[in-house]
């Protein structure tokens, strides 16, 4: 198995950072189990957005830091702490980011992984059958650390090894949600564009403000910035667009376009297209109107039924906003097509 450092000090993300965050918080990501957290709590890993830092805020154990920190370790060994990816999937990078950590960051760093779907939380994780799928690699401090996964495994569980001690602000499990769509009845609804069951943002316009990647998380947003938001654009007639892969082609019964937290910088109105891909190169894809032209309200979670037109075997939809603004989530609910 090959391991490639992708960068030094990144300055530009790698292409698997577009991918789902498989351990993300927001996701359903959890942290188990660490060997020590003294002084910031281990849930930081897989919270959203990168570390802050804020000068002189302390606690009484030490600094407050925005992640993960251990003690200075005194004894034989290194630290370690478990995660509980948030669904099943095959990974294909990570971010191991020690932003803010420069004194006190690993020098090192190693990952294995597990597939544990019915483990608890209690399991006794040194007795676990670990699969090392990053080996002990560098830590840059201060630094988002890139690293691919060459693995086809399909995994549930990882553990992060540091080695010997210190903090680690965030841990980034970038991959592909794996489902068993067998087990999935074509006469039941589901959100076909959910990123817990696969769905994926490929492309847009513009994203500002806030990624689009939010459009499909759980959950509505939690404020402004939890949403897909572009700049304000001064061309009349603008459109701004989102392009979405569906998680599984299907048929749609009804869409939900959520504004939350979208007061004075909602779209004036919405559209959505799709089209039947075998693959994400839609240049010449035939898109085809799901969702005619809909007026949008601030603040308001838009359900759309009738005005949608349905009967269409899609795999990736394109959502179109006029003229510009923020859309918090969009579901595309609807059944399965084998």
């Amino acid at each position: 198995m090959a391991f490639t450092k992708v960068t030094e000090i990144i300055k530009e993300s790698p292409a698997f950072a577009q991918l789902t965050d498989l351990a993300a918080a927001r996701l359903g990501g959890k942290v188990l189990y660490a060997t020590d957290d003294f002084f910031a709590e281990k849930e930081n890993l897989i919270a959203p957005t990168r570390g802050i830092f804020i000068a002189d805020k302390y606690t009484d154990r030490g600094k407050w830091m925005d992640g993960w920190e251990s003690r200075r370790k005194r004894t034989p060994g290194h630290d370690w702490a478990i995660i509980q990816l948030a669904t099943s999937g095959k990974i294909i990078g990570f971010d191991i980011d020690t932003n803010f950590f420069l004194g006190n960051h690993p020098p090192h760093a190693s990952v294995e992984a597990a597939y544990l779907p019915d483990a608890p939380e209690d399991t006794n994780w040194e007795t676990v059958a670990w699969k090392e799928i990053l080996p002990k690699s560098h830590l840059d401090p201060g630094s988002q650390n890139f690293y691919e996964c060459s693995s086809d495994e399909i995994y549930t569980h990882l553990r992060l090894h540091i080695y010997p001690d210190g903090g680690v602000a965030r841990f980034r499990v970038y991959g592909e949600v794996f489902k068993d769509w067998n087990s999935v009845s074509t006469t039941e609804e589901i959100d076909l564009a959910a990123a817990i069951n696969g769905g994926q943002a490929m492309a847009c316009n513009d994203m500002f403000f806030s990624a689009m990647g939010n459009l499909i998380m759980p959950g509505r947003g939690v404020n402004m910035g939890d949403g897909w938001e572009t700049k304000r654009n001064r061309t009349p007639n603008n459109r701004d667009w989102v392009i979405l892969r569906l998680a599984h082609k299907g048929i749609v019964d009804r869409i939900i376009v959520d504004t939350c937290h979208f007061k004075g910088n909602y779209p004036d109105s919405c559209s959505i297209e799709a089209c039947c891909s075998d693959t994400d190169n839609l240049e010449n894809a035939n898109w085809q109107i799901l969702l005619p032209q809909q007026k949008l309200n601030a603040d308001f979670i838009h359900e759309f039924g009738n005005e949608v037109q349905k009967g269409q075997v899609i795999t990736h939809v394109r959502l179109n906003i006029f003229p510009d603004g923020g859309v918090s989530r969009l579901r595309i609910f609807g059944k399965i097509v084998r």
